[in-house]
């Protein structure tokens, strides 16, 4: 059918397809939220179908269609089932505050989170778990590393992972991967002990291991990761007793360690005794995206490696809920620590995820987080001419910035755009050569990311 074929028969909305850009159904979600914002589009009017809407614009069905989902997911549209798809009532006030007055409305790539967005996948098993007759035993001090169930079911998950040679006994259930470093930091170092990690490093472990007066060694790395002649050199100056690691995906830099890498690194580590801590909280991505598995520092060297899985970032971040793996040499030290610091992590938050792991919606979970991490990245890329990191899919993103503007200009004055990003100065204990900010693309629904990154392309170049 033509594109005026509908000149006699006017539609409730007839977008202009003169103006259509691609992709097709995000040009036409952004006039639809121009049409609610003039008033030519009502609350509770009625659509199109999408049928008759991409006859009307000549344009594919699936195209109507998605666009259709995407302004629900956004709370512009609703629809009854029978009835049709309809503008909804609260539509003006949600593109006010997501796409207006952003300055009183911060968008926060500086916190990770996950995709906030697919917690509609883990709702209902919160109600499950809720029903099931045994609830009342979740809510005891019993079982403060976990049931025996809940802690099978981890070890099982965590050897498609990578992670070898464990059963239920070498897993506890921890309140995620920061209380995880705080009980592994705590149990098995001493003040004054010296740690190695990445020149780029977590920012909450160098936090923490101040606090617990464990002194940080910065060790210089490439696109793949530490480089071991360097940490076998640091190692020969004075003791270093353990190392940091992100292999999966560098928080912030997003680079992943090759198996090469990995395998140099475990040779030193072997050679030095190191004792190694692997947060591993974004490998979940990383073995789902690609067809081949990375070895981890804890399959080849079992018997000196603490290895973090997280849930926050594959299931919910607000579970909190992680997987610590430690070696039998460990055991007493660990629970004793986890004990101590904790007493013991919510059961029932470990029952949702229990239960997830055990059904198709895990498989659910991942293939959409995967797709919108892609998505992520791929705005970046037509933002910013950066390359990637070695991730195929990493969670970070970095621009560089200029060595002679300090990190509180950089960061206020993206507050004062209403958005908060994070500068290298954050995640290292001295002052570097190569500064950039540090972007989170998973802390925000998809369109927010996309407003915020726009801002941050428009205002980069004095920075740089």
């Amino acid at each position: 059918m033509s594109i005026n074929s509908y000149e006699q028969y006017p539609l409730s909305w007839q977008p202009d397809r003169t103006q259509l850009t691609r992709p097709y159904y995000r040009s036409l979600v952004q006039q639809l939220e121009a049409d609610i914002l003039s008033h030519r589009l009502q609350k509770n009017t009625r659509l199109p179908s999408q049928r008759e809407l991409a006859d009307f614009l000549d344009i594919n069905f699936t195209t109507v269609g998605r666009a259709y989902k995407y302004g629900l997911e956004k709370g512009l549209l609703y629809t009854n089932i029978g009835s049709g798809t309809f503008v909804s009532q609260n539509a003006f006030n949600s593109i006010t505050i997501s796409n207006h007055n952003v300055d009183h409305h911060l968008i926060d790539l500086g916190l990770v989170s996950s995709f906030e967005e697919c917690n509609d996948l883990v709702t209902p098993y919160l109600a499950r778990v809720s029903q099931q007759p045994n609830v009342q035993a979740l809510l005891t001090y019993q079982d403060p590393l976990g049931t025996p169930q809940q802690r099978q079911i981890a070890a099982e998950w965590l050897q498609t992972q990578g992670v070898s040679a464990i059963d239920r006994d070498n897993v506890a259930i921890v309140a995620g991967v920061q209380n995880g470093l705080t009980i592994t930091l705590a149990g098995l170092f001493n003040p004054g002990d010296r740690v190695a990690v990445d020149r780029y490093t977590y920012s909450n472990f160098i936090e923490l291991a101040n606090l617990l007066q464990i002194e940080v060694v910065l060790i210089d790395g490439d696109q793949d990761g530490m480089l071991p002649e360097l940490l076998a050199t640091e190692c020969h100056k004075k003791k270093i007793h353990g190392v940091f690691l992100m292999p999966a995906c560098n928080n912030p830099i997003g680079f992943q360690i090759t198996t090469e890498r990995r395998l140099a690194l475990a040779t030193i580590f072997a050679t030095e005794s190191l004792l190694v801590i692997e947060d591993d909280i974004h490998a979940f991505l990383t073995n789902f995206a690609i067809d081949y598995q990375l070895p981890t520092f804890q399959s080849l060297l079992p018997q000196q490696t603490i290895y973090l899985a997280s849930m926050a970032k594959f299931i919910s971040s607000g579970l909190r809920v992680a997987y610590l793996v430690y070696p039998n040499n460990y055991r007493s030290r660990i629970e004793r620590s986890i004990f101590n610091i904790n007493v013991k992590t919510s059961a029932f938050n470990a029952e949702v995820v229990t239960q997830i792991l055990q059904s198709p919606t895990a498989q659910t979970i991942l293939a959409r987080k995967l797709a919108l991490t892609e998505e992520a990245n791929q705005f970046f890329d037509q933002l910013f001419d950066q390359p990637r990191p070695t991730n195929p899919v990493p969670f970070y993103r970095i621009l560089p910035v200029s060595s002679k503007i300090d990190q509180t200009t950089i960061e206020n004055y993206f507050l004062e755009q209403g958005v908060r990003i994070y500068h290298s100065n954050r995640f290292t204990t001295k002052k570097q050569p190569d500064p950039f900010i540090r972007i989170a693309l998973s802390s925000n629904h998809i369109d927010l990311l996309e407003q915020a990154l726009t801002v941050i392309a428009q205002n980069i170049e004095q920075f740089q």
